[in-house]
């Protein structure tokens, strides 16, 4: 079967960031991205530069997302349902991407926002971030195949401490 000659960045990028949560950061090659989605490796490194920046490339668009669902869950009015609202931050491209200089910042200021919009629906900045951490720890305990607990209880829980 032939190569296909062109792949749109968001595909190419979605194929990195299944590898990056797969593999972690070694994984991604010219090689492996080219063999993920059938374009040339010479293909890639055309586009891309460098493989890292194949990689950042991917985070970013990673990223873009995050910040989409930050706008959408700006909607919902209680903690755990603002917390759903986000859709997929998984946790092994948080990870990676507080690992990379280039793209911590975006990650950084995810956070300081998702923050914030718990502040807003919890009225405490300390259960802001005590809701975060839940929240973060639980995507990575469910990652890594184990039972977890549910955010609205946490949520209720938080918001009666104060």
């Amino acid at each position: 079967m032939a190569r296909p000659r062109s792949l749109p960045d968001a595909e190419v990028h979605e194929t990195i960031c299944q590898m990056l949560c797969g593999g972690g950061d070694r994984s991604v090659s010219f090689g492996t991205v080219s063999r993920a989605t059938g374009l040339a490796a010479a293909t890639l490194a055309g586009r891309y530069g460098t493989r890292d920046g194949m990689v950042l490339s991917a985070l970013s668009h990673f990223w873009d997302g995050r910040e989409a669902d930050l706008a959408r869950a700006d909607e919902e009015p209680k903690p755990a349902g603002y917390l759903k609202a986000l859709g997929e931050a998984d946790p092994h491209l948080v990870a990676i991407s507080l690992m990379l200089a280039e793209i911590r910042p975006r990650a950084e200021g995810w956070r300081r926002s998702v923050e914030a919009g718990l502040a807003l629906r919890l009225g405490r900045a300390e259960a802001a971030a005590m809701m975060f951490a839940l929240w973060q720890g639980q995507r990575a305990w469910q990652a890594a195949g184990g039972r977890s607990f549910k955010l609205k209880d946490a949520a209720k829980r938080i918001g009666s401490a104060g």
